[in-house]
């Protein structure tokens, strides 16, 4: 079986019967008889499962470990107190902002990679 990442996308080809079979269970995954390879839209979910479930080359790796770590920011972020809440920048209102309304902030600019997460899991 091979694997490869382009464009947001996973394709895998050359899969022997269990791999298909494997495959045909998870929903990400669409076959493309024209093309004769598995599609899917790169996401953590379906990388955790591609992971556990097969070997992976280095540079899909490499994308679920960041994709992870984003995970891991943000949840971090979601359980923090109340108190600990900072704005990660300033943000372009003229009000104060809330704190759920800062926390939301912080969350989706790690998600849209405009502001690179933290290392390490913080509680």
């Amino acid at each position: 079986m091979k694997i490869k990442m382009e464009d947001g996308y996973i394709y895998i080809i050359e899969a022997n019967i269990t791999q298909t079979e494997i495959l045909k269970s998870w929903t990400q995954l669409k076959w493309d008889k024209k093309m004769r390879w598995w599609k899917g839209a790169v996401n953590l979910e379906l990388l955790d499962k591609l992971s556990s479930t097969f070997q992976m080359p280095p540079s899909i790796k490499a994308e679920h470990d960041r994709l992870n770590a984003i995970q891991d920011a943000v949840d971090a972020e979601r359980i923090k107190a109340t108190e600990d809440i900072k704005p990660l920048v300033k943000y372009p209102v003229k009000k104060k902002l809330y704190t759920h309304q800062v926390r939301a902030a912080n969350m989706a600019l790690m998600v849209f990679g405009l502001v690179e997460p933290k290392k390490g899991k913080s509680t």
